[in-house]
């Protein structure tokens, strides 16, 4: 059967032997892009493990938004428009999805924050209001976070393999913290880094500030407050509010009072910098 058709009773060979009282369903979703409200389905998988045993059953499908998808989420997914342009629109699945998962409790990686969110207000839109306040819901990206802390006790633990015993004073952690890079470049010497999709980034970490510095940041986060971003472009966004997603200086071309909003709030002073060599910029080119 093809990736992106519609597969309906199909049995799972993933055997794995929950303790269950109830009927769990495991999915994830591809999206258009991020924004759980605007954003829309392009292809949905789902594994309903019964709690009186018996193989798992997957369901899969791939869907027409009706909306395009954004560059960004293209990058991450590789579903192209034309993969999905003759497939149908989500309120034909709705019912069956619906029904698929019927009261079973409800588990993905990340799922609370995005999957959950996003399907529920797909389903809603078709008609189909989904309770999610009655059902148990594992996102197994938790339970990474909660057993593999990323305190620095803990990254003092493991890269250094010593206790932490004056944590949260100052002078301590940052002693700790020193210790903990060194550690962290001696670990990681010669290892590559794979990232989510594949793409190899070779030995990254080095004794080499610069080298760590382009590694972990990220080129998309404009201000510490993240108020604003940059697209798939490198344009400067808004990442707040009703101009979300427009281009910085596009908005103030035509709202210049949006500007001095800004100005008169409680943004932070790396904010007001930015906008004010962009309106700078914005009527210098006017």
């Amino acid at each position: 059967m093809d990736l992106f058709e519609a597969s309906s009773d199909k049995k799972s060979e993933l055997m794995v032997d929950f303790v269950l009282d109830r009927d769990i369903v495991f999915f994830d979703i591809e999206s258009t892009g991020l924004n759980v409200l605007k954003d829309r389905i392009i292809q949905i998988a789902l594994i309903k493990y019964k709690k009186d045993g018996g193989a798992p059953e997957e369901r899969e499908y791939l869907v027409n938004p009706l909306i395009p998808i954004s560059a960004e989420a293209m990058a991450v997914h590789g579903i192209t428009p034309d993969k999905i342009k003759d497939q149908p629109p989500f309120p034909e699945y709705a019912k069956d999805i619906y029904d698929f998962i019927g009261d079973s409790d409800l588990g993905g990686y990340n799922s609370d924050r995005f999957d959950l969110p996003m399907l529920t207000e797909e389903l809603f839109r078709a008609g189909y209001d989904m309770d999610v306040e009655n059902r148990r819901t594992i996102d197994v990206q938790k339970i990474f976070y909660k057993m593999e802390p990323r305190t620095l006790k803990a990254a003092f633990k493991v890269f250094c393999n010593k206790e932490l015993e004056d944590a949260h004073d100052a002078l301590a952690d940052v002693r700790a913290t020193v210790e903990v890079l060194a550690g962290q470049i001696s670990k990681y010497d010669g290892v590559d880094y794979v990232d989510g999709d594949g793409f190899v980034t070779k030995a990254p970490i080095k004794n080499d500030m610069q080298a760590i510095h382009e590694f972990i940041s990220d080129y998309k986060v404009v201000d510490f407050t993240q108020r604003l971003r940059r697209d798939h472009k490198g344009e400067i966004i808004f990442n707040f509010g009703k101009y979300t997603n427009q281009k910085v200086s596009d908005v103030f071309k035509r709202d210049k009072n949006y500007y001095h909003w800004i100005m008169q709030k409680d943004f932070s002073s790396q904010v007001k910098k930015i906008v004010k060599k962009i309106m700078e910029d914005v009527q210098a080119a006017q």
